[in-house]
């Protein structure tokens, strides 16, 4: 997360040096938003975030196990752009990509203090719409809105470990961005917050039956939502 949150500060920085320079100079490429649709590209960051809502079962010899996610691990994502033009401030965008990432799960058990840890990979084939308000072009830069939705499926294959994730999630989005008109292209910082609206814990796990020990931490957990702070980078 707080690499993340450094290389989010960085474009920011980025960002804001280059509005002060693009207040300045040639107007670039003026009437490349008067386009009914065009394609694009996109290469980012992300991370993965676990919300866990425990069940407080307590074994029959009295164990009790914590989850927690301690730690978090920067992502890879890329992907496409397709984008159509409603009028002069909203879009609508389709960026379909992959997202490899992964969730660092710990499990304490409150009675011994056992600590377990199990790493939870993910390949996303992922879906974003969203909704693009824009505002008033100002010379070479314009900051814009987001807000969508993204399924989003997993094709990473399963092991069996004490906790397994479900293929499907659903999320809300909201995100903030800003255009920067280059001679030859448009690039746009994005960050994006995404919001998990299923329960994403596997709870039926027949492959557990032999395995006691791992089936009580499944059964330790009520629920498991996702969510993820994702840094993208376009280029239109």
């Amino acid at each position: 997360m707080r690499i993340l949150a450094v290389a989010a500060v960085a474009a920011a920085g980025t960002c804001g040096a280059s509005a002060l320079d693009f207040g300045q100079g040639p107007l670039n490429r003026p009437y490349t938003d008067g386009r009914a649709w065009h394609l694009g590209f996109s290469v980012g960051m992300h991370v993965q975030d676990a919300r866990l809502s425990h069940e407080g079962l307590m074994t029959d010899d009295g164990r009790t196990w914590f989850l927690s996610q301690p730690s978090y691990s920067p992502g890879f994502c890329v992907g496409g752009l397709i984008d159509f033009r409603f009028n002069d401030y909203f879009n609508l965008r389709i960026s379909p990509g992959l997202w490899f990432g992964n969730r660092n799960i710990r499990m304490i058990d409150t009675q011994s203090d056992e600590t377990r840890s199990q790493n939870v990979k993910s390949t996303f084939v992922v879906l974003p719409i969203d909704v693009k308000f824009s505002s008033v072009r100002y010379r070479n830069s314009r900051p814009y809105l987001t807000a969508g939705v993204m399924p989003a499926f997993d094709v990473a294959k399963k092991r069996v470990e004490a906790l397994r994730f479900k293929q499907f999630d659903a999320y809300l989005t909201v995100g903030i961005g800003c255009d920067f008109y280059l001679p030859y292209f448009k690039l746009n910082p994005e960050l994006k917050f995404c919001f998990g609206l299923t329960d994403v814990l596997q709870h039926n796990r027949p492959d557990l039956a032999d395995d006691p020990a791992n089936l009580d931490i499944t059964r330790s957990l009520r629920r498991v939502s996702s969510r993820m702070l994702v840094l993208t980078f376009y280029f239109e």
